[in-house]
């Protein structure tokens, strides 16, 4: 995991509970929302650790080397 990966899921995470308590909602009690932001978080770091590969997958018919051989090699 890189650490911008990272850093953007925790902010995501922390935009999602910004977003949801500036709206007022009424279900939204301070313990639902401490629930709603641990959650938000937890998904966000496995998202961005198993979700997300930064890496690119090899190509499915990579040539091999050759190599030749020149001269004997008996002796």
């Amino acid at each position: 995991m890189c650490v911008g990966c990272a850093m953007a899921a925790a902010s995501a995470a922390s935009g999602l509970r910004t977003w949801l308590q500036t709206h007022n909602l009424g279900w939204l009690t301070p313990k639902r929302l401490r629930a709603i932001t641990i959650g938000a978080m937890c998904a966000a770091g496995l998202v961005s650790t198993v979700g997300v590969s930064g890496s690119t997958p090899p190509a499915a018919h990579a040539a091999l080397p050759v190599h030749h051989v020149t001269g004997s090699t008996a002796r």
